[in-house]
């Protein structure tokens, strides 16, 4: 008995040790808006996912390798509450890692290192109504200029390496084996400075589409802490080799800036796309209210308007968010909504 009683002992001993040196956890986010949206003379009520946060489900999780290095990994999928989605394939990110003093190596599906300023300098995060993405991709197409990269946000099959703590500077790394898929072949990095109020950083992509087609990215984003308000700016360039031929340009400006005060905070974006075609250039103006009720959830409220220029033959034809489809150029794209985020 006494036997029994120390053979459990050690073994209740030994998984307290175990569950101490490795944890997992279950996170994720459901967000839901009411949404009103007008390009052109076409209109549409809906309710829209991921207008203040990506709808996400995932699991992460880190184990104590000993020696100061440790083991981790993350899977992580999309969700659309609003209709209850068609399943999970860990599309967001899916990734191990080895971590220690040398910093990190990351292996799987991530995002890539020119995608960070795009999110982490966007009063919006490049999400919903607000999204500085509405004036890159247009109405239609799922990468720019209709191009074939897949890059723009994240890559498969990459192999990552992020810098240790170094007084303020981080940094990044990537190449993605194209493995035979158009548009994933990705080399790519990021630099960038972050020490009291200042926050900077500079990132450079090239995807090859094909062969001898390439997309060639460059950005640089930045925010000043003023206590009162955080001012962010960004300014990011993308060639693209739509065909052997032909090689489009665009540059988009984005000045925005966020002041909390109590459990609210406001939000501005002032967005303006420029592009060697007539029909691609736009400006967009976007306001937001956040309200808090917790940590974990808050209220929000977005008005976006976009200006696609030009004529009916010549305007672009981007969109503020999900909904009618524009049917001409140069048409005007608004909308507004009002919604819930609640984080796990």
């Amino acid at each position: 008995m006494k036997k029994s009683l120390l053979a459990l002992a050690a073994l209740t001993a030994f998984a307290g040790a175990a569950s101490a040196q490795s944890s997992v956890t279950l996170f994720g986010i459901v967000d839901l808006s009411v949404n009103s949206v007008k390009n052109g003379s076409l209109s549409q009520a809906l309710m829209s996912s991921d207008a203040l946060n990506s709808n996400r489900l995932g699991f992460r999780g880190v184990e104590d390798l000993g020696g100061g290095m440790r083991a981790g990994f993350w899977i992580e999928g999309a969700m659309s509450p609003d209709t209850g989605g068609t399943g999970q394939t860990w599309q967001r990110r899916s990734t191990v890692s080895l971590i220690g003093g040398f910093g990190e190596v990351r292996l799987g599906r991530d995002y890539t290192p020119t995608f960070w300023n795009h999110t982490v300098f966007d009063p919006f995060g490049t999400n919903g109504l607000g999204s500085q993405l509405n004036v890159m991709l247009r109405q239609g197409e799922t990468s720019l200029f209709g191009g074939g990269a897949g890059t723009t946000v994240r890559a498969n099959n990459t192999i990552g390496y992020f810098l240790p703590a170094m007084g303020g500077v981080y940094g990044q790394a990537m190449v993605a084996a194209g493995e035979g898929v158009a548009g994933n072949k990705y080399i790519g990095g990021r630099i960038g400075y972050s020490g009291g109020p200042v926050n900077v950083a500079v990132a450079y992509g090239k995807t090859e589409i094909v062969s001898n087609r390439d997309q060639v990215a460059l950005n640089i984003g930045g925010s000043f802490n003023f206590g009162f308000m955080t001012l962010m700016a960004q300014w990011h360039r993308y060639e693209t080799d739509v065909t052997t031929t032909l090689q489009r340009e665009q540059t988009n400006y984005l000045l925005g800036a966020t002041v909390p005060f109590g459990a609210s905070t406001l939000k501005f974006s002032y967005n303006k796309v420029d592009s060697d075609g007539s029909d691609r250039d736009a400006t967009q103006f976007s306001f937001g209210y956040q309200y808090d009720l917790s940590k974990r959830t808050a209220l929000y409220a977005t008005y976006s308007s976009l200006d696609n220029g030009g004529s009916a033959a010549t305007g672009a034809r981007y969109t503020v968010g999900q909904g009618a489809t524009l049917t001409a150029g140069g048409q005007k794209s608004t909308g507004y909504n009002v919604g819930v985020r609640h984080s796990f």
